[in-house]
């Protein structure tokens, strides 16, 4: 998964720094990133030439469960907060067609994290449902182990407000490419230390 990352933020700097017209501004501006105006980009857009290549977002696990979260999150739940985290009683005999985030001794559910400076906006994220992990033998949570979150690093872009001519401009705006961490999903580990 890091060799893909790392070859679209390759791609991607050199992209931003031979497009033309150049994205990171004139050749004059040191490496300044270029601005655009809302009405050059539309909230949520980035600059389509970072999208005509290779840049495959919606590959990436936390972008692709966004659409099928958003659906069931509608039939669901039409209003309100989401329910807060619940260590289930694992029933083999009940989750044995289930998905792995369901099936695991350290289950973890999605949700969608909004961004609206973040390109992709929307991504899924894992929570651990349990703190400690689910006993095989009896289904119940034990504190003999801990649950954490794994996490996967994911190139986005980053917009951010930008100046003119060393101005600051109302409603300019630049893209920076930046890897966050995204938890993917939950595994038991050994406590830190003995309770």
């Amino acid at each position: 998964m890091l060799l893909p990352s790392l070859l679209l933020l390759t791609w991607l700097l050199t992209s931003l720094a031979h497009h033309d017209p150049p994205l990171w501004g004139t050749p004059h501006s040191h490496g300044a990133p270029r601005c655009y105006s809302a009405e050059e980009l539309p909230l949520g857009q980035p600059p389509p030439h970072l999208l005509a290549r290779a840049a495959k977002w919606e590959q990436a696990l936390p972008v692709a469960l966004v659409s099928s979260l958003e659906a069931a999150g509608h039939r669901r739940q039409p209003e309100g907060r989401p329910a807060e985290p619940q260590c289930p009683v694992l029933r083999p005999e009940e989750v044995l067609e289930a998905d792995t985030h369901q099936r695991s001794i350290s289950p973890w559910r999605y949700r969608v994290d909004t961004d609206e400076d973040r390109y992709p906006q929307k991504l899924a994220f894992a929570e651990c449902l349990c703190r400690g992990c689910i006993d095989a033998r009896t289904g119940r949570e034990t504190a003999a182990l801990n649950s954490v979150r794994l996490r996967q690093s994911l190139l986005v872009l980053r917009r951010r407000p930008c100046s003119r001519a060393g101005a600051p401009t109302p409603g300019a705006f630049a893209f920076h490419a930046e890897f966050i961490r995204v938890p993917v999903g939950c595994t038991c580990v050994l406590p830190r230390s003995a309770r």
